[in-house]
């Protein structure tokens, strides 16, 4: 059988030339950065490379790229570090109710350290109201995290507008772009962003491998102690073969675009939404190239799902980081979603190796699969 993978916002394919170039680290080039002899030189060398190559991306100077093991560990060291760094200024952090679990779990485990966290509302769509963030913002504020495309229902803010209004009242602003990072432009020195995550496996790169900008001035301690690594800021060994294969990955999609995945997604779109029964959840202009998100009524989806891999096609009822949980997606609640559509709901999220073929076998399936289920059920 012939899989079709649309899970690509859980994870990718690592690309054949990241692969390569993996490969080569980790076979030839395989020294410590840290070490002064030719392998550590070598291994220092790739590690510099993959900064500059990376900050070039967003505009950054490579001094303000810190390497990290992924978007999970940049988004706890944005928390906690920056909330402990700035004691003495305030005690106080905003965020969303459609955040990443990392972002919503270092927040309350702040909270529980004696700080004080507002957590946004969202419209129908996932968008946060920009005047109720100024609202919100306080003497003692001294963060604001929002995460850039929503990685469940594709929603992608306005960080330009938001970076403003924190930069108006003097407040660190945070971004999570692991699900916008090469699908959405970021330039830092046009958008007044202090602090942003991105990591490489969801842009055909390796797991385990993140970036963490952090604008020049910012007050950050570091948060993880040991040998002093990344300019002081992220102890322990760098993962050069990651890091070098990170940096590949993502000149590869840059050069790709997005266009391709656009017109894949929207005749997704186009396609589920002919469907009787179905709703789209998030914007259909302002969201993330690969995500589609949609409700089907009267269908469970953990059985829309194991059908569906059954047949060949991988998707998810949410994000990979919440899927397996019994109660029902934050994202959704907070979106004010009808909880009789909550059980129907399924993620499909597509790659630039994604292609037509397989939209169209996906749809073709889904047609006869959904009736099937609704009447098996007696919904129809």
């Amino acid at each position: 059988m012939n899989h079709i993978y649309l899970d690509n916002g859980a994870s990718t394919q690592v690309d054949p030339e990241v692969a390569d170039v993996i490969n080569e680290y980790n076979k030839e080039l395989y020294g410590n950065a840290s070490s002064n002899h030719l392998y550590g030189e070598k291994a220092c060398e790739g590690l510099e490379r993959a900064r500059i190559s990376i900050a070039e991306t967003i505009n950054a100077d490579p001094d303000e790229i810190i390497f990290t093991s992924g978007g999970t560990e940049s988004n706890n060291t944005v928390i906690k570090s920056i909330a402990f760094s700035n004691k003495e200024k305030g005690n106080h952090a905003i965020t969303t109710k459609i955040e990443h679990d990392c972002i919503l779990d270092s927040c309350e485990w702040i909270r529980k350290q004696g700080f004080n966290v507002t957590y946004l509302d969202v419209d129908k769509f996932g968008f946060i109201d920009a005047d109720k963030l100024e609202k919100a913002i306080t003497k003692k504020t001294i963060l604001v995290s929002v995460i850039h495309g929503n990685n469940e229902i594709g929603t992608i803010q306005d960080i330009a507008k938001i970076a403003q209004v924190c930069k108006k009242h003097g407040v660190y602003f945070h971004t999570d772009a692991c699900q916008s990072y090469t699908k959405v432009p970021i330039d830092v020195k046009n958008v007044p962003v202090d602090l942003i995550t991105i990591n490489a496996h969801k842009i055909h790169g390796p797991k385990g491998v993140g970036v963490l900008y952090i604008k020049k001035g910012t007050k950050i301690d570091c948060w993880q102690k040991g040998g002093g690594h990344e300019k002081n800021l992220r102890s322990g060994t760098e993962n050069i073969s990651g890091i070098v294969g990170f940096a590949k990955s993502a000149q590869i999609a840059f050069k790709e675009g997005t266009q391709k995945i656009n017109s894949l997604r929207n005749k997704l779109i186009d396609g589920i939404l002919s469907f009787e029964g179905t709703k789209l959840n998030g914007d259909k202009e302002k969201r993330l190239s690969n995500n589609v998100n949609v409700s089907f009524k009267e269908i469970d989806g953990e059985e829309l799902l194991a059908e569906l891999n059954n047949k060949g096609i991988c998707c998810s009822t949410g994000s990979a980081c919440s899927s397996k949980k019994a109660e029902p997606s934050h994202v959704l609640k907070a979106i004010g979603l009808d909880f009789n559509l909550y059980p129907g709901t399924i993620r499909f999220t597509l790659s630039r190796f994604t292609t037509e073929d397989e939209i169209i076998k996906t749809l073709e399936i889904l047609k006869k699969l959904i009736p099937e289920l609704r009447a098996k059920n007696g919904k129809c």
